[in-house]
């Protein structure tokens, strides 16, 4: 990781694939992660971690299964939540949307169980800046 401030601005700009997420930093044994999304996550669980979502623009809405049943919430531009571990969820972008998540390293995108990965969506512990 470098010494030296990193802008998100130009991490972002230094792709464009949607669902890749690329390692901006990293925090102890977390990765910061920015990630340009659109359309359609899938259904997946990270058995022994929360996950952290920070919209930086756009719209985010993430669907959960929980024991009291389905429920989406929707995370517009500045809004934060952060999914607990063990709990089903499918994040989905409406719009054109840039995320910010905090993750341990080594934390695969789709999680420990999930459905069948469609083409758009990668399945990656992060990519490096480049």
């Amino acid at each position: 990781m470098t010494q030296e401030p990193i802008s998100l601005a130009a991490a972002l700009a230094s792709f464009d694939e949607r669902w890749s997420p690329r390692i901006v930093t990293a925090v102890n044994d977390y990765d910061v992660r920015v990630a340009k999304v659109e359309g359609e996550h899938v259904w997946h669980v990270h058995d022994h971690t929360d996950e952290f979502f920070l919209v930086l623009s756009g719209e985010l809405r993430i669907g959960l299964r929980e024991p009291a049943g389905e429920r989406t919430v929707v995370l517009p531009k500045g809004s934060v939540f952060t999914v607990p571990r063990g709990t089903e969820h499918k994040p989905y972008a409406p719009v054109p949307t840039e995320i910010l998540l905090f993750e341990p390293t080594g934390t695969l995108t789709v999680g420990d169980r999930h459905e069948d990965v469609p083409d758009h969506v990668d399945a990656t512990t992060g990519h490096a800046l480049r």
